[in-house]
C-alpha cells in the first residue's frame, strides 16, 4: 500500500535520515528520481522528501517500477532475521532436545521480545512454538528409527508422557506410537534477492518453494497436507538444506538446472506439464500453445495454462517462463514484476 498519511510520511522520512534499524521491513522507500526502492537503514546519500513515497511492501514497491537498491539490498536484508533471532535460531538447532527459556535467552543477551515480535511476524508463531515443532521433528526421526517413546520424550526435554504425547498428536496428527509409518512436510524460510521464500519437503524431495506473499498459498499448504495425508511441522533436512544451497547459485548466476530431488503430488496430467516446464532452458520463453504441443495435445492450451498454475514449486519448476502468445507477461502467482525479473536474469547470466 501507498502510504499517504502526512504524519506517517514525516515519521518514516525521518527514520530514513536516521537510518532507524527499528522500521527495517516496516516502510520500503521509492526514490523518483533514480527508480530504486530502499530500507530504512540505507547507506546511500539521502533524497529530498519530495523525491521519495512509502510503500508497506517491497512488492507494491516493485509493482510501481521500483528495482531494488543494489546498496542496502531491501528485498534480502529486510527479511533477513536480525542477528539476536539468528543467536536464538542456533540455539534451538544446537539443543533441539531442550526448551530455551526466555530466562536463557536474556542470559546470552538476546531480547526474547524482540525474537518473539520477528517470528510471529515472519513465521505466524511464537519463538516457543517453533521450538516445539522442531523438537517433535527430531523425536519423530528417532521414533522412526526405533527408538522407544519413552526414552524420546524425556530426551526431548518433555517432563511427562501426556505431556509429550499430547503435542506429538497435536502436530504430527497421530500418537507417537502410531506415526512411525506416517510422513511428515518439514517447512523453512530463506531470503532471496526478490524477498523471502517458503521451502517445504518430505523424504523424498521438495515439494514446495513459493514467494511467501503468494496468493493462495494457504490453499496450497491445506492441498499439500491432504495429498500427502501429512502435517506440515517447522523443520529441515538434507533437501531443503540443498535447495538453499542451489537457490543461492541461481539468483548468483552460476546455476542454471537444478540437482535436488522433488516430490509433486498432483494428477497424471499436471505432472506431465511439470515435466515439460522443466525442459524449457534457461535464458529461453515458451508460450502455453507449445507447451500444449509438446506434450502432444495441442487443444488443450487452457488445461496447461491450468496446470501451469497448481506448480507450487516456483523458479525450479520454471512456470516464469511462460509467457503470452504475443510476447506479453501473462499471470505469475509471484507477481508480473518478478516474473519479468527472473526472466532478465537469466537472460543476462545465460553465457555465463
Amino acid at each position: 500500500m501507498l502510504i499517504t498519511d502526512n504524519k506517517k510520511i514525516e515519521l518514516y522520512y525521518q527514520a530514513l535520515l536516521e537510518r532507524n534499524q527499528s522500521f527495517v521491513g516496516i516502510f520500503f522507500v521509492g526514490v523518483k528520481t533514480t527508480s530504486v526502492f530502499c530500507i530504512a537503514t540505507c547507506r546511500a546519500r539521502k533524497p529530498k522528501k519530495e523525491n521519495v513515497e512509502f510503500y508497506t511492501t517491497f512488492k507494491e514497491a516493485l509493482n510501481n517500477g521500483y528495482r531494488p537498491c543494489k546498496v542496502c539490498k531491501p528485498t534480502q536484508n529486510a527479511n533477513q532475521a536480525p542477528e539476536q533471532v539468528e543467536s536464538a535460531i542456533i540455539l534451538a538447532k544446537e539443543n533441539p532436545k531442550e526448551k530455551i527459556t526466555d530466562y536463557q535467552l536474556r542470559q546470552k543477551g538476546i531480547s526474547p521480545e524482540v525474537v518473539r515480535r520477528w517470528f510471529k511476524k515472519n513465521y505466524g508463531m511464537t519463538f516457543h512454538a517453533y521450538q516445539r515443532m522442531y523438537r517433535i521433528n527430531n523425536a519423530f526421526q528417532e521414533l522412526k528409527q526405533g527408538k522407544k517413546t519413552t526414552a524420546t520424550a524425556f530426551d526431548t526435554g518433555y517432563e511427562s508422557l501426556s505431556g509429550f504425547g499430547y503435542t506429538f498428536k497435536k502436530l504430527v496428527g497421530k500418537s507417537p506410537k502410531k506415526s512411525t509409518a506416517e510422513n511428515l512436510i518439514l517447512i523453512n524460510r530463506l531470503t532471496t534477492p526478490l524477498g523471502p521464500m517458503f521451502v517445504c519437503a518430505t523424504n523424498n524431495g521438495i515439494c514446495l518453494l513459493e514467494f511467501v506473499d503468494r496468493r493462495m498459498l494457504e490453499t496450497e499448504f491445506k492441498d499439500l497436507q491432504k495429498l500427502l495425508k501429512a502435517n506440515i511441522i517447522s523443520g529441515e533436512n538434507e533437501h531443503i538444506k540443498q535447495v538453499k544451497k542451489e537457490i543461492k547459485e541461481y539468483f548468483d548466476g552460476s546455476r542454471k538446472t537444478f540437482d535436488v530431488k522433488l516430490e509433486t503430488p498432483g494428477t497424471d496430467f499436471q505432472n506431465l506439464v511439470w515435466k515439460c516446464l522443466q525442459q524449457i532452458a534457461y535464458g529461453t520463453t515458451t508460450t502455453y500453445e507449445k507447451q500444449a504441443k509438446k506434450i502432444n495435445n495441442p487443444k488443450a492450451i487452457r488445461a496447461v495454462a491450468s496446470a501451469n498454475g497448481y506448480n507450487r514449486i516456483a523458479i525450479i519448476v520454471p512456470c516464469h517462463r511462460v509467457i503470452g502468445k504475443n510476447g506479453n507477461m501473462t499471470g505469475y502467482g509471484g507477481g508480473i514484476e518478478r516474473k519479468k525479473w527472473l526472466i532478465e536474469h537469466e537472460h543476462k547470466n545465460v553465457s555465463r
